[in-house]
């Protein structure tokens, strides 16, 4: 591993399994989350919205569109319900690649993401501004002749405009007919106040968003040749094909009036969400 791993800054990765109520982190990024729900208490709820989300459209892909191939770039650290979990229990066969660059996660990955007996998952070391190095390595496990599903969950609002639509139409000039983007994304657009608040507390700590309108989250797929949006198109994602949310584990109540904010996330319904709520536009797409 060429990098070491900082536990003095917060990472995004890391703030992100805080927020979904992980284990894999740091004070440093517990902080940081801290500092967020301070800013707004519901935010968890853009987080774990957010990979509802993936879970909907991975379960809808595998289950019904018959997409057997899954490339995600920029996974964060394992946590719960990874992308092979959900595919291969739908298809036992399908191959996922996992991508990312952060030395945490790649530890991580190397020891949680362990696939089925029929399946096959593997995970390439790189940065999405690495197209060419991610679709070489990644053809080691995926077949570039048949339908693959690129997943870019929370990943884009980390890239400036000038990288970040044509690192999309790159990777998805190198997938078959019938491949699938997946993609959220966050903005400010409709809840300015709170989210920008949330920004500041990460800006202090070392990393910043690039919020992008409904209309900016559309041009990756407009602005990608033969990529069309799937119905309904670019939406917040707790409204993409909604359906209930999966159950928390359960816990008695004296113990969770004892756990602080942080440690009450993974405990929570998210099912009582509402449009005040989410800052994530999500959506998928279809190659001709």
């Amino acid at each position: 591993m060429s990098e070491t791993i900082d536990t003095t800054k917060a990472h995004p990765a890391r703030v992100y399994d805080v927020l979904l109520g992980g284990e894999d982190h740091f004070p440093v990024d517990r902080a940081a989350a801290a500092a967020a729900l301070a800013a707004n208490p519901r935010g968890y709820l853009d987080v774990r919205h957010n990979r509802d989300f993936m879970r909907r459209a991975v379960t809808r892909l595998a289950a019904e569109d018959g997409i057997r191939q899954f490339l995600d770039i920029g996974t964060g650290l394992p946590t719960g319900e990874n992308i092979h979990q959900i595919a291969q229990r739908i298809v036992p066969t399908a191959r996922v690649v996992y991508v990312d660059h952060d030395p945490a996660v790649l530890a991580q990955a190397r020891a949680l993401l362990t696939s089925g007996p029929e399946g096959r998952t593997d995970y390439v070391d790189a940065d999405l501004r690495e197209p060419a190095r991610i679709l070489e390595q990644a053809a080691r496990t995926l077949d570039f002749g048949q339908p693959v599903a690129l997943c870019l969950v929370a990943i884009l609002h980390f890239v400036p405009d000038e990288e970040a639509y044509p690192l999309v139409r790159e990777l998805v000039a190198a997938l078959p007919s019938g491949s699938r983007l997946v993609l959220t994304h966050l903005t400010d657009e409709m809840h300015p106040e709170p989210t920008r608040a949330v920004q500041r507390t990460y800006t202090e700590r070392g990393f910043t968003f690039v919020f992008r309108s409904r209309a900016d989250v559309e041009r990756f797929f407009t602005d990608t040749p033969g990529l069309t949006p799937d119905e309904p198109g670019v939406v917040p994602v707790h409204r993409w094909n909604p359906g209930p949310a999966p159950a928390p584990p359960a816990i008695a109540p004296e113990e969770f009036e004892a756990l602080d904010d942080i440690g009450r996330i993974r405990y929570r319904d998210i099912n009582d969400v509402t449009d005040d709520d989410i800052n994530v536009y999500g959506a998928t797409g279809t190659k001709a």
